[in-house]
């Protein structure tokens, strides 16, 4: 097999898990951070990671460097007072002997792979509309001319994000925003017992071979063979619309951006199609900071895998529809007719006899003792074809419910090997769609319940001596959907 026909056969996610197991190696709580860093690297994609100092962002951005073979690394730190020469190299000399403003790059950012730039806000705008282009475009304009850059990817680092226009621009030149916050109390043990791995940085990991150029391009071609399916445009679509209605602006770049990052992930993991699970990266790009991201990951977990034609509320009004149909029949009463098809009467009701008895003893002025009343009513009774059609009915419905239940395993299957088998899935996320879909799975299993004993309710209802009855209008309630 011929060196390039080997890159393209690669199983990526053996030939990735052990890369991402090394590079977490004495990390403590910053296992999806790094992940999703390295994707958007994979994805040629830029991350900004947001938090306090001494959260181990340095360290993130110089383990995803490791990932990539012979990948020149830059990292700086960024003050008001930094100035372009310490990003972009000195000026040259020779060139300014000849009326040409050019820079050295070598050594520099637009000579780098992979680049850490540590309080990247912090430049003055001249710096920042400098590296807009870099970013967006990897080119550099050095003197007349535009040098082409080998930038992979670029992890910014910040404590906050300023709000101005170039901030804003800029901002969004990066993919991927992680919240990075100190390490949890669970956490705090572990970080103090694993200090001294992690103290030795790059020098502690034990590296397998690192992703080659070719397989860089490899994995870039093969992302752009996979489909985004019509479920996964329509969960986007619906996504787009809820933003925009809670006065969340998102570009149209950053949704382009987020369709690639998708299917560089199911590319990684050796699937030719997104999964509607994968949007639980979606957070990471349509949001600005840590709140809006739970918001949307909340959204989305409680819609991934539910169909609306069967979602609970919707099910629950058709069964009470019924079981409001049931009791309405239990309690209806009949008159008591006599053999000539005429109403009964007697001086009084049967359930009165005390009271005759009473109006004998004492009399009555009025004579009201004497008076004709209907003698009684009966509870109402059903034939064949009443009970029939309304047992028809909810068979229908249990039926439904049952195929429902059918396609809820199926999605919460497909949830447990996305799973098992993804190398970028959020933890957190994944817990709260479980739970969703355990919730909902709970709640059709009641209503199965509740429409199977309304059906028997009804086969107990009071029946005809004889003849067939008549057949009722069915019970009104919201149709049914596929």
């Amino acid at each position: 097999m011929a060196p390039q026909a080997a890159v393209l056969a690669h199983d990526w996610p053996a030939r990735l898990s052990p890369i991402l197991v090394a590079l977490e190696a004495g990390l403590v709580e910053r296992r999806l951070p790094l992940r999703l860093a390295l994707l958007a690297a994979l994805s040629g994609e830029h991350t900004l990671l947001i938090g306090p100092p001494g959260t181990a962002k340095s360290v993130l951005a110089r383990r995803v460097h490791l990932a990539f073979r012979d990948a020149r690394y830059f990292e700086r730190l960024l003050t008001r007072f930094t100035v372009p020469e310490e990003l972009f190299g000195p000026l040259s000399i020779r060139a300014l002997e000849e009326d040409r403003y050019e820079r050295h790059t070598a050594g520099f950012l637009p000579d780098a792979t992979v680049a850490f730039i540590d309080e990247v806000f912090k430049a003055n705008s001249a710096i920042l509309n400098a590296l807009l282009t870099l970013l967006n475009e990897r080119e550099f304009d050095n003197g007349a001319g535009r040098q082409l850059c080998p930038l992979v990817s670029v992890i910014g680092a910040t404590n906050a994000v300023p709000e101005d226009e170039v901030a804003e621009a800029f901002f969004d030149r990066f993919l991927v925003r992680l919240s990075v916050g100190p390490v949890s109390a669970g956490g705090f043990e572990r970080l103090m017992l694993d200090a001294a791995s992690v103290a030795v940085g790059e020098a502690g990991v034990a590296m397998p071979a690192a992703l080659s150029a070719a397989e860089r391009a490899a994995l870039s071609q093969a992302a752009l063979q996979v489909a985004l399916p019509d479920e996964v445009l329509s969960h986007l679509g619906a996504l787009r619309t809820w933003q925009a209605e809670r006065g969340s602006y998102v570009s149209d770049r950053r949704w382009v951006k987020l369709g690639q990052l998708l299917r560089t992930a199911a590319a990684c993991e050796g699937r030719d199609s997104v999964s509607a699970w994968d949007l639980a990266l979606a957070p990471y790009c349509v949001a600005a900071d840590a709140g809006e991201q739970g918001e949307i990951a909340a959204w989305l977990a409680a819609r991934l895998g539910v169909r609306a034609v069967w979602s609970p509320p919707r099910l629950t009004r058709i069964v009470e529809a019924f079981e409001a149909q049931l009791s309405a029949e239990r309690a209806a009463n009949d008159l008591d007719y006599d053999e000539a098809g005429r109403l009964r009467f007697s001086a009084i009701g049967q359930a009165q006899e005390q009271a005759e008895a009473l109006a004998g003893a004492i009399g009555d002025a009025k004579g009201g003792a004497g008076a004709l009343r209907m003698s009684y009513s009966r509870q109402r009774r059903y034939g064949p074809l009443h009970i029939g059609a309304r047992t028809r009915q909810i068979d229908e419905l249990l039926e439904r419910i049952a195929r429902y239940q059918r396609e809820l395993a199926a999605q919460r299957a497909a949830l447990a090997d996305w799973r098992a088998g993804s190398l970028w899935a959020p933890p957190r996320f994944a817990e709260q769609a479980q739970t969703v879909l355990e919730g909902v799975a709970a709640a059709l299993d009641a209503l199965q319940v509740r429409a199977s004993e309304a059906r028997a309710g009804f086969e107990s209802l009071p029946r005809l001596a004889e003849g067939a009855g008549s057949a009722p209008e069915p019970v009104a309630h919201e149709p049914f959907a596929d």
